[in-house]
């Protein structure tokens, strides 16, 4: 009984106060900070490593690249060879937003931006190559700052 009765109490309560509704595409809810949206892409970090497709437990990440030789910068120099990257897409219809790709990383290539508005009306239209990545990464904010004796 005692327990029915702090039900009805706390049911009474929240009856009486108003009801605060925001209006969604008028009114943009305030973020907190580092917020997880979606994933931005600098593709001229990007050395086409694979690691971040390998990671991703679900698959989800797309990269294709070719290889080009660079001629020797030096008389009786070697050529060497780079990967150039031409596909990089993320389908984030199939996305759990884990971060495993950008923690693992090693040239800072991806970034979490906080942009949320992202949706399409079909699925297939979930995937984002690189040049709509990129456009993601000018929302994304700037590293914090370091404070003094702190280790990089």
């Amino acid at each position: 009984m005692k327990g029915l009765l702090k039900g009805l109490a706390v049911t009474l309560r929240t009856m009486t106060r108003r009801s605060v509704t925001r209006q969604y595409p008028e009114v943009k809810p305030e973020l907190p900070a580092r917020s997880r949206g979606v994933i931005g892409l600098m593709a001229e970090n990007c050395t086409s490593c694979m690691l971040c497709a390998r990671e991703c437990p679900d698959w989800c990440i797309y990269i294709e690249s070719h290889k080009e030789t660079l001629p020797a910068q030096v008389e009786g120099g070697r050529e060497r060879s780079r990967n150039v990257l031409d596909r990089f897409a993320i389908d984030f219809s199939l996305c759990m937003y884990c971060g495993i790709c950008i923690e693992v990383c090693p040239f800072d290539a991806l970034f979490w931006s906080p942009e949320f508005e992202y949706a399409e009306h079909q699925i297939g239209s979930l995937t984002h190559e690189m040049d709509l990545l990129g456009k993601w990464m000018e929302t994304v904010p700037p590293p914090d700052e370091i404070e003094p004796g702190e280790r990089t």
